[in-house]
């Protein structure tokens, strides 16, 4: 690991405040939506114009909607999900020991505050908010994650002269949370700064010996 960044014991502490955070500001923002706004198209609140708005969805499973097969593949994320919490808390510590770059500890504490906002949602909504799908074995592990996050990027027919999709329509229109952009965020910035996160010492050039500091004072 590059020399600059052993010079201190990185505090686990600070970046479970930063995961902390962004669990806080998710869990009022999913709040706030279910107290104050009505779901689908009528409670919409623009943002910029028609391209973002706010708009109160429940997602059942994963991102962009995605399922997985009923009745148990809820439960079956919910406890993954549960898993990948304790196995982030796990490797955020071991990266404070290790004095990994502080940058990339914190992208790991966005990415953790966002699994568990989500978490939260799929384990104690279906009791808070009785949002759990109809015909759920239980409300536990079953809660439906809230979205309000919208940005329609594009809705439409694609031109008839593009290869393979050309004449189709399609709908580009994400809806997400805090949760899921903390996640977003520290993936990419992750990506974005590898070279500088993971950055390896440099060996040494070839043909070159390692000499005594003293060595030409010698003799």
């Amino acid at each position: 690991m590059h020399p600059t960044l052993t010079t201190r014991q990185q505090s686990a502490a600070k970046f479970f405040l930063l995961a902390l955070f962004v669990i806080a500001i998710d869990q009022l923002s999913k709040w706030a939506v279910h107290t104050y706004m009505q779901p689908g198209m009528a409670g919409e609140i623009p943002l910029i114009g028609h391209w973002a708005k706010l708009h109160y969805t429940l997602n059942p499973g994963m991102a962009f909607g995605a399922e997985l097969p009923a009745p148990y593949g809820k439960l079956v994320l919910s406890g993954f999900r549960l898993l990948a919490v304790f196995g982030l808390s796990y490797y955020i510590i071991r990266l404070c020991k290790q004095r990994a770059a502080g940058g990339y500890i914190a992208c790991m504490a966005l990415i953790l505050g966002g699994a568990v906002g989500n978490l939260i949602d799929s384990v104690f909504y279906g009791i808070i908010y009785d949002n759990a799908p109809f015909g759920s074995p239980t409300r536990w592990f079953y809660g439906q994650v809230i979205d309000m996050l919208y940005v329609d990027i594009y809705e439409g027919f694609l031109p008839q002269n593009w290869p393979l999709i050309g004449g189709k329509y399609v709908s580009l229109w994400p809806i997400f949370n805090i949760a899921d952009s903390s996640i977003f965020i520290g993936v990419a910035i992750i990506l974005l700064n590898q070279s500088r996160f993971f950055k390896q010492d440099e060996p040494v050039g070839e043909g070159k010996a390692l000499v005594a500091p003293d060595a030409e004072n010698l003799g």
